[in-house]
């Protein structure tokens, strides 16, 4: 869990990117909107961003946003890049892989996309889906919702697009840290949804599920959440389910190199790859029971920052650059070598970067007692082999937190660039 922060903090209840949410027209016409409906509050907040995993960064504080604005904040559909990369984490989250069924190929998988595409626009602009509406949302607003799509390894050869699949996509080396799951790892299509409200997300969910019909079946989902919006006094860099702030090195958009971090340029081959991107998904459990055994010292050297401020050892407030020089009383490292801190540090993994964007997890309870729960990585790079794989290879060779947590399932996706107006997601891969 390489130690990064989003890049930006939303402002909820104010517009993510875009105007607001629309659609005053009658039921049942095109434009109407949940709100419409209904009817919900939806005063302007302030900035605020926090969640489960990572996100925002440490900042001056501010009043805390009223809960009753949430609702009104939303994201685009279309755009240069798809939604749901650069935006600040939501509340809850649900990550879903899909298999093409026996017999679909291109043309059914292009039909797929769009009608995903037409359901994915339509539900963040806060409206009811094109057909067969659950009304699980009718009384919210959008929420900041954002829908994602992408695909995975297998999906070229049952589309015929063989010739068309990155070398970026190639699969993941092995690692030893890995306990891999098969049934949960990998996909064909990959569909990441998040909002800030749980019957938001939950019934974006249940539209893409429909839409699929017989082209695809669902190979594996998970649920995940994020602190919410407004449960902070002032924007600030969240916790993880070990209680430890968790990210404070994220690349931030504002960064001369961001895009050429995070997004594949222009000009890159295959063209439809074309200011996307590649994420790396992994169910990461976090063996709590074991964590919290150790004293608050112990915790503080394996991430190599102490769990209050996320201040690093050697000094300083979270945002303070680590020095890795510095000794402690005894003469020793103040951050411990193997301390995670300090072995994911960019500049010790020849400017390896990822954005990470990842939501915490809670599967219940086994039936020892112990917890099924942890972290649902997920990181964006331009190129994997530069972002995510070495960084895991360095943490593979002697991170002191590998005794504490299990990759058990695992996927790579392509992820294209956004759709323009009257476009659909993929479009310029399917139909290319």
């Amino acid at each position: 869990m390489p130690e990064q922060s989003l890049p930006e903090t939303r402002t909820p209840g104010s517009p993510t990117r875009g105007p607001g949410a629309h659609g005053d027209a009658a039921e049942g016409r095109p434009g109407v909107s949940r709100r419409t409906l209904l009817g919900t509050a939806g005063a302007t907040g302030l900035a605020l961003g926090a969640a489960g995993g990572a996100v925002g960064y440490a900042s001056a504080p501010a009043r805390a946003t009223p809960l009753t604005s949430v609702g009104a904040g939303r994201a685009m559909f279309h755009g240069k890049h798809q939604p749901g990369i650069t935006e600040a984490l939501q509340a809850s989250g649900h990550l879903v892989a899909f298999d093409l069924a026996a017999g679909a190929g291109r043309k059914e998988a292009a039909a797929l996309l769009r009608r995903w595409s037409a359901t994915a626009e339509r539900l963040m602009a806060g409206e009811t889906a094109p057909h067969g509406d659950t009304g699980v949302a009718l009384d919210a607003g959008p929420s900041s919702l954002t829908i994602t799509f992408g695909f995975g390894h297998g999906f070229f050869g049952r589309t015929g697009l063989e010739k068309q699949r990155p070398t970026a996509l190639d699969p993941l080396p092995d690692f030893s840290s890995d306990r891999l799951d098969k049934a949960r790892s990998d996909g064909d299509l990959w569909v990441q949804i998040g909002a800030d409200d749980a019957l938001v997300a939950f019934h974006a969910l249940r539209a893409i599920q429909s839409d699929a019909g017989q082209a695809a079946g669902v190979r594996w989902q998970m649920n995940g959440f994020n602190r919410s919006p407004g449960a902070t006094a002032h924007p600030m860099t969240a916790r993880n389910l070990m209680g430890q702030i968790d990210g404070t090195r994220n690349p931030r958009p504002a960064d001369a190199d961001f895009d050429r971090r995070i997004f594949v340029p222009a000009s890159a081959e295959p063209a439809w790859m074309a200011n996307g991107s590649y994420a790396v998904v992994r169910r990461i459990r976090m063996l709590l029971d074991d964590w919290e055994k150790l004293p608050l010292a112990a915790q503080e050297a394996v991430i190599g920052r102490r769990k209050d401020t996320g201040a690093p050892l050697s000094g300083g407030d979270e945002t303070t650059p680590m020095d890795l020089d510095k000794t402690d009383a005894e003469g020793g490292p103040a951050v411990p070598i193997n301390a995670h801190a300090r072995i994911t540090r960019p500049d010790r993994n020849g400017g390896a970067a990822m954005l990470r964007r990842p939501f915490s997890y809670h599967d219940g309870i086994d039936r020892d007692g112990t917890p099924d729960a942890g972290l649902l990585f997920v990181c964006w790079q331009a190129d994997p082999l530069r972002g995510f794989v070495p960084v895991q290879r360095k943490l593979d060779r002697g991170d002191a937190l590998s005794r504490f947590i299990r990759h058990e399932a695992s996927g790579l996706f392509a992820v294209p660039g956004g759709a323009a107006e009257g476009e659909y997601v993929g479009q310029r891969l399917l139909e290319g």
